[in-house]
């Protein structure tokens, strides 16, 4: 079953304008606040009105504006997770996930019921109110709920945004086990990266109502086709770039020449490379010797629990940041790894592996 999705939608400051097919892949949207991810699903749960447009759901067609074809929020057969659960508090967990069955056998209600009680993991919680529950627990009967009347397609809208950090992971864990068994669109707006890159096979970036960019994850990530989606994405670092010969290119911004594995078929304006994709080697080894190693110097750092941010320069000398001094690149490693080199004598060497580094029209 596919979902076909062209809409329009004014909004201020800019008109939420896309067009799009999913398919049984999950499908992430990523993109920063205020970008039009919310309103484009509401838009296709019939929760909002797009201004034109058509939105088709298998060979059902939910909206057509030329045709005058508008099929109501509770006629979709679209189950929809809020990002504040949005359960109703004076019902239970079982009134919750049964809300939307009212039409059925009262035994069908009941074996819906149970079985989503067990695939959400909260069995043995049905009789509470949502008062009575924790975050995670409410955001699993919300799941349970949407799951009920079977629907021909999910939107989860910033799902795990309102969990701390352990139910987050937790509920990550729960909606990859919907994912695997339920194989029809099911479309995750989230602003968090690494969220958005385990949850969805396939990925649309969105920005100030345009689709940046479109298609399997993985590609999306290691090829962004943009400056501004290669942001979205996480990337930190970037370069104005010249193409010097076939393969190579001179980083302006970083005062090196790269050997690239990855050309384009325009001119490139902009060379990119993430800070996890950074490699440090020991001066003198075989490894020093390789195409796209240079020396670099320590600016600022920053750490997180288990991993270091090194703010580095491939110009300045070597000592305490000094006023002006210009950072070229930001690397990020594990503190295991960081305590293997971190006394070794400066400079240090970084390698930008030709195969890591992406080129970008603009």
């Amino acid at each position: 079953m596919a979902l076909e999705v062209q809409i329009e939608r004014k909004l201020h400051p800019f008109t939420l304008d896309v067009s799009f097919m999913a398919g049984d892949e999950p499908l992430s949207i990523l993109g920063p606040s205020g970008a039009g991810k919310t309103i484009l699903l509401r838009c296709i749960a019939g929760l909002e009105r797009a201004s034109r447009g058509r939105i088709k759901l298998g060979d059902r067609v939910l909206l057509d504006t030329t045709k005058g074809i508008q099929i109501p929020a509770r006629n979709r057969r679209i189950g929809f997770l809020f990002q504040h659960f949005a359960l109703f508090p004076h019902r239970t967990v079982a009134e919750n996930i049964a809300f939307g069955l009212q039409n059925l056998a009262r035994e069908e209600q009941l074996r819906r019921v149970t079985s989503l009680l067990t695939r959400t993991h909260i069995l043995g919680l049905e009789h509470r109110y949502p008062r009575q529950l924790s975050g995670g627990e409410q955001q699993r009967a919300a799941l349970a709920r949407a799951l009920a009347i079977e629907p021909q397609a999910l939107l989860l809208d910033e799902p795990l945004s309102a969990l701390d950090t352990h139910l987050r992971s937790q509920m990550e864990a729960q909606l990859q086990e919907t994912f695997a068994t339920y194989r029809r669109p099911a479309l995750l707006v989230t602003h968090n990266i690494e969220e958005a890159y385990r949850l969805g096979g396939r990925m649309m970036v969105l920005s100030s109502g345009k689709i940046a960019a479109f298609g399997a994850t993985e590609d999306v990530f290691r090829r962004p086709t943009s400056v501004e989606v290669a942001r979205l994405t996480g990337c930190k670092n970037f370069s104005r770039a010249r193409m010097i010969s076939s393969g190579v290119v001179e980083a302006l911004d970083w005062g090196c020449q790269l050997r690239v594995s990855h050309e384009l078929a325009r001119t490139p304006a902009h060379v990119g490379i993430r800070a996890h994709e950074i490699d440090f080697v020991e001066a003198g080894s075989p490894t020093a010797a390789q195409e796209n190693v240079f020396p670099c110097w320590l600016v600022g750092s920053s750490e997180t629990p288990f991993r270091i941010t090194l703010y580095l320069s491939l110009r300045q000398p070597a000592g305490a940041r000094e006023e002006g001094a210009q950072i070229e690149l930001q690397a990020e490693v594990f503190k295991e790894k960081w305590r293997r080199f971190r006394e070794q004598p400066r400079p240090w060497h970084v390698r930008l592996s030709a195969d890591s580094l992406f080129l970008m029209p603009d």
